[in-house]
Formats: C-alpha cells, structure tokens, sequence
C-alpha cells in the first residue's frame, strides 16, 4: 500500500490549501481514507475521515465548517480543502488508511496505512 501526499505550505491565517492524497496497492472500494495531524509535542490527531464507497465523512469538532474531504474516483485520490485556516492547524499532516468502511475510528492505532507527512503552517 502507497499513500502520497502532496500540497503543504505556508500561508495566513485565514488562507486555504487543499491537500492530496494518492492512493495504491490497496482495495479502495472497501476502504476508509483519512487524515491525521501532529504538532511539535502533541500527540497524532484525528482531523477527518471518509468511507470510499459511501462517501460517510466524520470531522474532528475542530475543523468542522472549515475543512472539506473528498474523494476522485478516476484517480484513486482523497482530497483536504482547509478553508479559514488558523494558527491552530500548523501541523504536519498525515494521510491515512484503514481496512473497513467505518469512519468513525479516530484513533491512529485502528488505522494501519500511512503516508509521509506533509508540513502545513499558518502564519499569525
């Protein structure tokens, strides 16, 4: 299983960024795609999460009407449109996967697939 990431950055509070996530060597169609954050000192966290099929998101309380999760079928990507963003949010960004549609696992140790990182930082 391959997931890479791509689209971190800096920007100001209040500026967006949309992060992807491809995915490979993995059966999607019965699948959990998501995303988790770690800042410097902090523990992973559980930012949101969709099921392939069904489309079933789940968002951390922190992010809910700000951040936006999608799916590309054609290309077999999971999409993270961050609107509003806040310093809050400076993190590095993980992709993650997990065997199952169930998206209401939010703990990292349920979720056995990662990517590598992507830096995202929000400038005060």
């Amino acid at each position: 299983v391959q997931l890479q990431a791509s689209g971190g950055g800096v920007v100001p509070t209040g500026g967006s960024l949309r992060l992807s996530c491809a995915a490979s060597g993995i059966s999607l169609e019965t699948s959990t795609m998501g995303w988790f954050r770690q800042a410097p000192g902090k523990d992973r966290e559980f930012v949101v999460s969709i099921t392939w099929r069904g489309g079933d998101t789940y968002y951390a309380g922190s992010v809910k009407g700000r951040f936006t999760i999608s799916r590309d079928h054609a290309r077999d990507t999971v999409n993270l449109q961050m609107n509003n963003l806040e310093p809050e949010d400076t993190a590095v960004y993980y992709c993650a996967a997990r065997d199952g549609m169930s998206w209401h696992y939010t703990s990292s140790k349920k979720w056995g697939y990662w990517g590598q990182g992507t830096q995202v930082t929000v400038s005060s």
